[in-house]
């Protein structure tokens, strides 16, 4: 599937895509990264709904995007032949891919767009009708996400000034969009205007996707990074050895609070205290518009990818109590800007997110 050019020429990394011709979904297994590089296929969307909760398939707008790509797969391949069965199997798909990650509300907002667009094709009465529909709405949204990260690269490098040394945390580029990243986004733009930037990366226990994803991606890129402990970014910050923090989100409420990777509001909390600016990167489709921070729900994953590493190496005692928590939440005072593809929101975020979503 091609992309229009003025966006082509920003997809380093083609993390997943969708081949019109077979009617069938690829992605790259993040898993995988950066031993070696593999990628994935099927034309069945509970096949791409365990690849977003086995995390073949992470973060927030990529797993939106596959969960687009999913229903589409369920229309496409669906061998209903009367609308009322082709709706019901459609509603099945958007139940089990909404099942996945809890936290990251991309996802739910995605396939409520599918699902609006299915209904809306749906009152012509013609089945052929919904399923083209719902493949076009998925194609839109990839094609979207795209333009909102790059566009959003844009906006957010104004924030950085050349010679600048940025932390962030987990992975937040083209491994975790439709290719080409909110935080590290912003970060690969302020390197092609020509600043000089370094970055910081974490290492982003338990599953490691700084060390794995954001290095391997930083250095194809040529962009200098290097890559610390999650215990280290107090001090990191302290010494002054980085400029600001740049994060990515995997939910945002219009009070400002911020769900992202574990780890994430203790960083906010050294950047604070050490007078750094504490920067989010998200498109607007990961902002949910309510105002109860109660109502974020964190994702707790298996205990095993505590105690071992990669999946593999047991590096505790084998049945320790574990506590995992995929997520944690930053309380909007901690939050300098939330950069969008539609600007750049500051306190008090009740108003300045709800106007961005307003558009």
């Amino acid at each position: 599937m091609s992309l229009p050019p003025e966006l082509e020429k920003y997809v380093a990394i083609k993390p997943l895509y969708w081949d019109p011709e077979a009617k069938e979904f690829h992605w790259l297994d993040t898993r995988l990264i950066p031993f070696k590089e593999v990628y994935r296929s099927t034309r069945d969307y509970r096949r791409v709904a365990q690849a977003i909760k086995d995390m073949e398939i992470r973060g927030a707008p990529a797993i939106g995007v596959a969960a687009a790509f999913g229903m589409a797969l369920a229309a496409v391949h669906s061998n209903a032949s009367s609308l009322e069965g082709l709706m019901k199997e459609l509603r099945e798909a958007q139940k089990v891919l909404a099942s996945t990650r809890p936290t990251a509300y991309n996802l739910f907002w995605a396939l409520d767009r599918v699902m609006k667009a299915a209904e809306e094709a749906a009152a012509k009465g013609d089945p052929g009708e919904v399923r083209a529909r719902v493949e076009e709405e998925a194609v839109r949204i990839y094609v979207e996400d795209i333009r909102a990260n790059v566009e959003m690269g844009r906006i957010g490098s104004k924030l950085i000034e050349d010679g600048d040394i940025i932390l962030t945390h987990c992975n937040t580029g083209a491994l975790a969009t439709a290719g080409f990243g909110t935080a590290l986004g912003v970060i690969r733009y302020a390197y092609y205007e020509g600043k000089n930037v370094k970055v910081i990366a974490t290492e982003t226990r338990p599953l490691l996707q700084g060390a794995r994803l954001t290095v391997w991606e930083l250095k194809k890129e040529g962009i200098p990074v290097k890559l610390i402990t999650d215990n280290m970014a107090g001090l990191v910050l302290r010494q002054g050895l980085a400029d600001e923090v740049i994060v990515g989100a995997d939910r945002i409420i219009l009070t400002g609070h911020v769900a992202n990777k574990i780890g994430t509001y203790m960083i906010a909390l050294a950047a604070w205290h050490n007078s750094k600016p504490f920067y989010v990167a998200a498109p607007t489709s990961t902002i949910q518009p309510v105002e109860d921070p109660s109502s974020i729900v964190i994702e707790e994953r298996s205990p095993d990818e505590v105690r071992k590493v990669l999946g593999q190496h047991l590096i505790t005692v084998p049945d320790v109590d574990v506590y995992n928590p995929a997520f944690d939440v930053t309380p909007p005072e901690l939050v300098t800007a939330i950069i969008t593809e539609r600007g750049i929101a500051r306190q008090p975020y009740k108003r300045s997110l709800r106007k961005l979503l307003q558009g």
